[in-house]
């Protein structure tokens, strides 16, 4: 009775949502019809067999692994799978978005080009992207209906198409869910903060006698952040060449980076430009002690906020006619943080007359424009621009308005999906499947406290009323004058509100997809050496995806928005695919001497492309089991990936890559005469003449890079071979060994140079022994104002555009090893090992770039660090209701990129002379990374049939992350002198969770 009442309540509960699945009541009672063939999900084919293995290797994250971990993101699920590489997460700070992705093999970074090649799958079929650029956010997959992750690392775009040259991540949801189920997680860092939440609630029940089935979930994720300056790796930013302390040249007070350069200031030259001292008054040399801590507002573990809800059902109509449909909606709001604002060494003019320029200062600035000390009086009395005696001083100053507090990302998406579909079957082997999916990512983006340049160049054009108290010359908009030359503290409120400006950009992407398949034996065709049917698919399927980028006004304006420089354009593309495919697997021996099974699979797909035109992929492979136990796989496949929205049409934007040291500033060129070859190349790429000897370092590390989509963008085209062998001998139950070797070549890559092979390209006398300019020359773009690479928009820097010159290469080998052993009825003691070692990582941006081996080092160049071995394992020991469950991960040791490589390190490949840094620039310490192992604890008790418990501890030894520097890699996953995406930053950490279920 009980039961019952249950049921009817749930089946009220969740009788709106099943309206759209429930066929007209039946007046009298009838036996239930016999349901169709359950729905079977094997993730690498769309055949839907119960016995079917594929030849594709595929690594399999179970329900025991998910209540070990208890994920409160997928990614938490994902992010120590050996063949995973870091990706866009929580962990990254400047240069995220507040997604989160996978990238398998690595191959979605290439240089810096990031590109989606893993496609991310719910229960077979695509997710509506979050960007411009493709890219699937694992915070929208509903983590509490996940029953298992299928991994296919060995290609998948014959099977599903397009981006899934890596492979695909397919997240299986749990079938016919009945019941309900509350689930609870809390975990906190040993350090008090870090603090993340989830709670999830599952509801689900059958109705019309078992006929149908609605499930219903709803998920909410809380978690708090972690700032870089708690904790001791990333307290300061450090110099890579030193180990010291470096922070930005635009600290309190404000600096002169190159103009007025130190000499026009009577002062001695410096990498630190002019300082101004509240205490002087006036201007001095700048020290490094002068400069500013930008990891004070940094994250390495950003907030997020999320809300999300899923339904699925079914109904079977009548027999051989199922009805489904599936919605989801999501709501994340994350955040991303960086340092205070300022002005940037943008170019301002500052008049000899504004209010809050002290008298020795003043006097300093008109003798860097050649006024006498009767004109610099009279400038600074003029009472207005037209005033014959109106004085000004073309500046670059630095300053960061750190009355302003953090700069900040503020980024709120929606995205919703909904499913509706007819599946069943014909006969008892032949099952049809159509279907229609739609869905929709709304993004809106807050920059919150940047500032606006136009205002503050108003509120710099300032000077003292008759009164004595500060105006500005131009009133309008409420104008006050702004105080740049004062101690901290000196930016009042007013100050603050007038120069204001927190800019906002939407996106939308929309994704529609309708498909067909027909699947099952092949007409009980059979081989004459074999009892089992040759089984095949036959489907068709069109897509249609279109985003949209639409920036506010201040956006759009070149360098209006303080602390980006180049400005944001709209930005819009469509693309439509039209696609047939066919696979096909045909056993040819079953239980034969030596041929215990042999089996052969293929499958081709034609794509039809709006952007590229048509295209095809294509596999072939096999399984042979020579007896019970043994088995030996291999898979060959051709597959193209079409480029994305954001690669084909992204208009012009700046953004900023790590860089230490520029070969044209001060320090590595003091004066034309110490290198008149370079300063010829400094000045060719768009450094004035006079700024040769005074050229400032790059402000923070960083220097601008702008990127751009590209229209005449072709087909990737991929060939991927994976071989291996299974072994589960009889002799020893519950023991499993799979080996798998992988090679992936990418060629006709969508990619984009590496910053340092442009600069070496230009500048390096072993690249361009002649010193004379040449294309990567024309790829570099400096300030007109400094010579710098930083700056406002006109000083794009390096330029990077996307071409199809791009080649990628990669091999290794993946390790699986899994045991069971029982003591008992209720005791039993389980090993797993998974790992990955890395052969070799090529990448080739363009014929004439470095082929880079990346395997093992890293740098700016190679992004993050490509270790060759990554592996973990898990021992876990069940006794009764409880297990206890360690699990060992380890990283091997890596080292920074050398500088010159032998011609053939790794034939037939060539490797060109010049790679990485100067060894002899980078402070010893930061050279290589040890081996990295970490543990987790987990304890679980399942105390009755309604309710478990699991209590973790992550970083159980508390292991410190390695410290390597603040500009040593990759601008997104160089944060906090290290690589928070890889190695842990958080350290310890305790979580518990709470299960019931009835």
């Amino acid at each position: 009775m009980v039961s019952f009442t249950r049921t009817r309540l749930l089946t009220s509960t969740l009788l709106l949502t099943g309206a759209i699945f429930v066929a007209p009541a039946q007046a009298q009672e009838t036996p239930a019809a016999e349901s169709p063939a359950e729905e079977v999900v094997v993730t690498g084919t769309l055949i839907q067999r119960p016995d079917l293995e594929i030849s594709s290797p595929v690594t399999v994250v179970g329900a025991e692994e998910i209540s070990f971990k208890q994920p409160n993101t997928a990614e938490d699920l994902l992010r120590d799978l050996p063949a995973v590489r870091p990706a866009l997460g929580p962990a990254v700070n400047n240069g995220g978005d507040g997604s989160s992705q996978v990238d398998l093999r690595g191959l979605n970074q290439a240089g810096t080009n990031t590109s989606q090649r893993t496609l991310v799958l719910l229960d077979g079929r695509r997710i509506v992207p979050f960007g411009l650029d493709g890219f699937t956010d694992l915070n929208n997959i509903p983590i509490a209906l996940v029953e298992r992750v299928d991994v296919v690392t060995g290609g998948a775009s014959t099977v599903y198409g397009a981006d899934a040259v890596a492979g695909a991540v397919n997240f299986v949801t749990k079938r016919d869910f009945r019941g309900i189920d509350v689930s609870t997680n809390y975990r906190i860092a040993e350090r008090g903060d870090g603090m993340q939440f989830r709670a999830d609630l599952v509801m689900g029940a059958g109705f019309d006698d078992d006929r149908g089935n609605v499930v219903l979930a709803f998920g909410y994720t809380d978690r708090k952040p972690v700032f870089s300056t708690n904790r001791e790796v990333g307290r300061f930013p450090r110099s890579i060449t030193n180990g010291n302390f470096q922070g930005a040249t635009a600290a309190v007070p404000t600096i002169l980076q190159g103009s007025p350069s130190n000499a026009a200031l009577g002062l001695a030259p410096g990498d630190f430009g002019a300082v101004f001292d509240p205490a002087l008054g006036a201007f001095r040399t700048g020290l490094q002690s002068d400069t500013y801590n930008t990891n004070e507002f940094q994250y390495v573990q950003a907030p997020l906020e999320r809300f999300n809800a899923f339904v699925q059902g079914r109904y079977e109509i009548t027999e051989g006619i199922e009805a489904y449909a599936s919605g989801m909606f999501t709501r994340n709001s994350a955040r991303i943080q960086l340092a205070s604002t300022g002005t940037f060494s943008n170019p301002f003019v500052i008049p000899i007359s504004n209010a809050y320029l002290p008298v020795p200062a003043r006097n300093q600035l008109c003798g860097a424009i050649g006024l006498t000390a009767a004109q610099c009086v009279a400038a600074a009395n003029a009472t207005s621009r037209n005033d014959p005696n109106y004085r000004e001083v073309a500046a670059s100053p630095g300053r960061r308005i750190v009355e302003f507090g953090a700069r900040g990302n503020q980024v709120d998406s929606n995205m919703f999906q909904m499913q509706f579909g007819l599946r069943g079957n014909i006969t008892e082997t032949l099952r049809y499947d159509v279907f229609a999916q739609y869905g929709e990512t709304t993004q809106n983006q807050t920059r919150e406290n940047w500032g606006s340049y136009s205002r503050l160049q108003q509120a710099l054009l300032s000077r003292r009323d008759a009164a004595g108290n500060p105006v500005c010359y131009d009133t309008s908009n409420g104008c006050v004058p702004i105080n740049l030359f004062g101690p901290l503290g000196s930016i009042t409120t007013p100050m603050l509100t007038f120069i204001d400006l927190d800019a906002q950009i939407r996106r939308v992407i929309k994704q529609s997809v309708v498909g067909a398949n027909l699947s099952g034996d092949l007409f009980g065709l059979k081989s004459p050496f074999s009892e089992k049917a040759a089984a095949f698919s036959v489907g068709v399927e069109r897509r249609v995806l279109s985003a949209r980028s639409q920036p506010d006004q201040p956006s759009q304006i070149q360098s209006e928005v303080l602390g980006t420089g180049a400005r944001i354009p709209p930005d819009f593309g469509r693309i439509e695919a039209k696609e047939v495919f066919g696979e096909l697997i045909i056993p040819l021996v079953t239980d034969a001497p030596f041929f215990h099974d042999l089996t052969v699979e293929g499958g081709i797909r034609y794509s039809d492309y709006s952007t590229t035109g048509g295209s095809t992929t294509w596999k072939a492979g096999g399984t042979w089991e020579p007896v019970q136990g043994y088995k030996l796989r291999g898979m060959y496949q051709v597959a193209i990936r079409s480029p994305n929205i954001q690669e084909l049409y992204q208009s012009p934007v700046t953004g900023l890559s790590n860089l230490n040291p520029d070969p044209c500033q001060a320090s590595q060129l003091p004066s034309a005469a110490a290198n008149p070859s370079l300063a010829a190349l400094c000045v060719y790429t768009g450094a004035p003449s006079g700024t040769i000897g005074q050229i400032p370092s790059p402000t923070s590390g960083q220097i601008n890079s702008t990127t751009s989509g590209n229209v005449n963008l072709d087909v990737e085209r991929a060939k991927t071979f994976t071989v291996g062998a299974v072994l589960q001998p009889d002799f020893l139950p519950g023991f499993a060994l799979t080996v798998d070797y992988f090679n992936i070549k990418i060629e006709d890559a969508i990619s984009n140079p590496a910053v340092g092979d442009i600069l070496n390209g230009c500048y390096s006398t072993t690249l361009n022994p002649s010193q004379t300019p040449n294309a990567f020359c024309d790829l570099i773009r400096r300030s007109p104002n400094n010579g710098s690479l930083n700056g406002a928009g006109e000083t794009p820097g390096v330029i990077l555009s996307g071409s199809n010159l791009g080649k990628i290469e990669t091999a290794g080998i993946d390790l699986g090893v899994s045991y069971r052993y029982s003591f008992g009825e209720d005791s039993a003691l389980r090993f797993s090992f998974n790992g990955t070692w890395l052969d070799y990582y090529h990448f080739q941006a363009t014929p004439n770039s470095i082929n880079r081996d990346c395997t093992g080092y890293y740098s700016t160049n190679c992004t993050n660090p490509r270790a060759e071995w990554k592996w973990n394992t898990r021992l876990t020991y069940s006794q009764g209701i409880f297990d206890v469950s360690l699990m060992w991960n380890h990283i091997s040791s890596v080292r920074l990129e050398p500088a010159a490589l032998p011609q053939a390190q790794r034939p037939p490949l060539n490797v060109p002379q010049t790679a990485g840094p100067n060894p002899a620039t980078i402070f010893d310490a930061y050279e290589r990374i040890p081996a990295y192992n970490w543990f987790d604890l987990s304890i679980a008790a399942e105390l009755n049939e309604n309710f478990s418990m699991t209590f973790g501890v992550e970083n159980l030894f508390d292991k410190a992350p390695p410290v390597v520097g603040a500009t040593i890699g990759g601008t997104a996953f160089n944060n906090a002198n290290t690589f928070p995406s890889i190695y842990d930053t958080i350290g310890r950490t305790f979580s518990v969770s709470g299960r019931l279920k009835f």
